[in-house]
């Protein structure tokens, strides 16, 4: 075949690739990368842009990192892929290891998956499998509260927020669950116990039929972007435990050290019964993630039947992510992560702190690596997304948000230019 110009590339691209969340027929602008390296992605055109995204809240080491880089490489001599199914190796159980280590105790088995919305479809499917064992098949829905975000798989998106939520079009075609309000109060506000009562009383009357409560611990992500009290994951986790309910938590956007704790829930002194985790799992190298649970529901689910979880995806185990997931690990580990995510905090408060006087914004919050300007009415990317490239920032909001969760090496004067870039364009944007 005859390779393509540089011209006749972008063409292809606007005429055939679907990008995610776009239309086919009326594409947004989108900005080619020749390179990346450290919090820097370098586009086709020269330009250089300061990523304030981590690829998706992913690379959280930044780009290149020589250490994932060597073993990568190391990995790729050896074998990049063999399936899962009657094999294993060695990347996998070491990185299996580490989980176990890593998260709380009860959590001791590790099913790998290739994306973190296949690890809340395995998460799911546990909890119904555990209760079926248990002779309870009338469990069979889940528990979860509004403004939430799970996957854009048929499982997961039957547990996003079904009304505000992205997938609102597939209402007749998903599982119907159970929704409570939103998590009251915000993180950092006093708690009372009445801000459990909905919660409570929902779970009380459906306790019958409910496998699962799933959340996203103390931050939601995509569904919001709203932090709240740790309070209310302590009080769910009691509730479950009342009522014969598995707890599945949901780290793929808050794990590995982005909201200042090793993981959220770490912040309640909560365990769950089951945890999903993804994104940054690999530092952003390569698509993986696990679902992790106890002891108790793995010999549960394996004393039915065959015992076999009903679940295997081609690409589960792969020996190059997993390489590169336990080098991930290792990297974070080593260095002074907290005290760099406490220093991200900071200054995100201080840079973001210009907003809120401001024309149209509604809220100004901030929680670990994660700052986040809430506006009154949807942002029109296209315009907003330009805006910021001219700024030399790579930043994506999405409807009413626009939030910055960028890498951990991120420097003071890199993030000052990313803070300054969203208060800039959001002042310009008021001003119309």
């Amino acid at each position: 075949m005859t390779a393509l110009t540089g011209r006749q590339r972008d063409e292809f691209d606007r005429a055939h690739i679907w990008h995610p969340y776009a239309s086919i027929s009326r594409p947004n602008p989108v900005y080619k990368v020749e390179s990346a390296q450290g919090v820097y992605l370098t586009l086709a055109d020269g330009r250089s842009l300061i990523d304030g995204m981590s690829s998706w809240w992913a690379a959280i080491h930044g780009y290149g990192h020589p250490v994932l880089n060597a073993a990568a490489a190391a990995q790729l001599e050896k074998m990049s892929h063999v399936m899962f199914g009657g094999l294993t190796h060695d990347p996998a159980i070491e990185l299996c290891s580490r989980l176990v280590e890593l998260t709380p105790g009860p959590l001791t088995k590790v099913f790998l998956s290739d994306s973190g919305s296949v690890s809340v479809e395995v998460a799911i499917k546990m909890a119904l499998q555990y209760q079926q064992a248990k002779g309870r098949p009338d469990k069979n829905r889940l528990l979860t509260v509004r403004s939430g975000y799970h996957g854009d798989t048929l499982g997961a998106m039957a547990v996003c927020d079904p009304i505000k939520g992205m997938h609102a079009r597939f209402r007749g075609l998903l599982a119907r669950h159970l929704f409570a309000d939103p998590p009251t109060p915000c993180f950092g506000e006093e708690w009372e116990e009445g801000h459990i009562q909905g919660f409570k009383d929902l779970l009380r009357a459906n306790h019958g039929r409910v496998a699962a409560v799933i959340l996203e611990p103390v931050v939601q992500g995509a569904g919001g972007m709203r932090f709240y009290h740790p309070r209310y994951l302590e009080r769910v986790r009691e509730l479950t435990r009342e009522y014969e309910t598995l707890l599945i938590l949901d780290e793929i956007a808050t794990g590995f050290g982005r909201t200042g704790s090793m993981f959220a829930c770490h912040r309640a002194k909560v365990s769950p019964d089951i945890m999903c985790l993804g994104k940054a799992l690999t530092g952003g190298y390569l698509s993986l993630a696990a679902t992790l649970t106890t002891d108790e529901v793995g010999r549960t689910i394996g004393s039915e039947g065959s015992g076999e979880l009903r679940h295997g995806p081609t690409f589960m185990g792969n020996p190059l992510a997993c390489a590169v997931a336990s080098a991930s690990i290792d990297l974070l580990l080593s260095g002074p992560w907290q005290e760099r995510v406490e220093r991200i905090q900071g200054r995100l408060g201080q840079g973001l702190a210009p907003c809120r006087g401001l024309t149209g914004v509604k809220d100004v919050r901030v929680l670990g690596a994660i700052g986040v300007v809430e506006l009154e009415e949807p942002v029109d990317l296209e315009t907003m997304q330009a805006k910021f490239v001219e700024a030399g920032v790579w930043l994506r909001p999405f409807g009413r948000l626009v939030y910055t969760m960028p890498p951990y090496i991120i420097t003071d004067e890199e993030l000052e230019r990313v803070t300054g870039a969203m208060v800039k364009v959001i002042e310009g944007q008021a001003k119309g």
